[in-house]
């Protein structure tokens, strides 16, 4: 067993691993204040057919972890809360760009709440969870993830405030990031000026350094051997034929403002992009179609990039036009 303890502003953290659920790839029990968090993690060991990365986070609260037991005419745990699905949700959000764009085995994520402190929200806890389960695991995963909670009082900011602090704090933000990015941002906040907004996430993003570097330093010593997996290589001779074929075609879609036309202008270069099975040997329809998003996936990013307006043609700064009409 292997156990870091750490202090993350007033809160004294613990983690450990190595203790229970031994059988699968990666669990992980991360203890702030008396709310206690276990991660499992485990991962299919053969590469899929699918064309995405399919990652299942399922947070969940069992009623003991409070002291309760479920009474009346049903004695089991129901369907998720809202709150169960949300930090399912904050948890999914900044691991999934984490892993290799190429991986598509399937990894399960169960995060269950054992204990709860009523002073201490449990997001906190299961974002750094879920990151030590990741990183001990193995997996083909880049960067070390932390999370922090910020409030503010008015005068200061507040780390990891406890409840009774957030509820009079004008700010409640959950930040999760890598050592040098911000990955997500969620946050509640009463009418902060821009300039508040944002020393908040930078602060957040210095707190969470701390986290950062003890996972880090918990990897080196108890981290699964990484995985025999090596992404696929790219097809440069598929990529480089759609690029010459409908890559100009493709950037002057984009730059159609009208969705309408924008979606037919589309589905007409698909359709010609689809031609090139015939031309280039041992290619499939389902390469083509994998060329033809990471194609639109350049074009359209590399716009952004050089601040060029998106392609609905408001700039970078200009927020979209909302209309609201109440019904009688």
């Amino acid at each position: 067993m292997h156990t870091k303890i750490f202090d993350l502003g007033s809160q004294s953290v613990k983690i450990e691993t190595g203790q229970i659920a031994k059988q699968t790839d990666a669990s992980v029990i991360v203890d702030i204040e008396g709310t206690v968090i276990l991660a499992t993690l485990v991962a299919a060991k053969q590469d899929s057919d699918r064309d995405f990365f399919p990652l299942t986070v399922n947070y969940n609260e069992k009623t003991y972890a409070a002291g309760k037991i479920p009474g009346g005419f049903f004695k089991r745990e129901g369907r998720p809360s809202e709150k169960e699905t949300l930090i399912s949700r904050l948890i999914d959000r900044p691991l999934r760009p984490l892993f290799d764009s190429s991986y598509k085995r399937e990894v399960q994520l169960v995060v269950t709440l054992i204990s709860y402190n009523p002073d201490v929200d449990p997001e906190v806890p299961a974002l750094i969870a879920s990151s030590v389960a990741v990183k001990l695991s193995g997996l083909p995963f880049s960067g070390t993830l932390g999370a922090v909670k910020v409030g503010y009082d008015g005068e200061n900011y507040l780390l990891n405030p406890r409840t009774p602090e957030l509820e009079k704090s004008l700010l409640d933000l959950t930040v999760a990031g890598t050592e040098s990015a911000v990955m997500m941002v969620e946050s509640e906040a009463n009418e902060l000026a821009e300039d508040t907004m944002l020393g908040a996430v930078l602060f957040a993003h210095q707190e969470m350094q701390a986290v950062i570097k003890v996972i880090s330093d918990l990897a080196d010593v108890a981290s699964k051997p990484s995985w025999d997996w090596h992404p696929a290589p790219e097809n440069v001779e598929l990529s480089e034929a759609l690029s010459s074929e409908i890559g100009k075609n493709l950037d002057n879609a984009y730059r159609t403002t009208d969705k309408q036309d924008r979606v037919t202008q589309l589905d007409s270069l698909r359709n010609d992009a689809m031609k090139l099975a015939d031309k280039i040997e041992n290619i499939s329809e389902d390469d083509i179609r994998d060329g033809f998003k990471k194609l639109e996936k350049k074009i359209v990013r590399g716009r952004i990039t050089r601040g060029e307006p998106r392609i609905d043609g408001r700039d970078s700064k200009t927020v979209r036009a909302i209309d609201v009409e109440t019904g009688v």
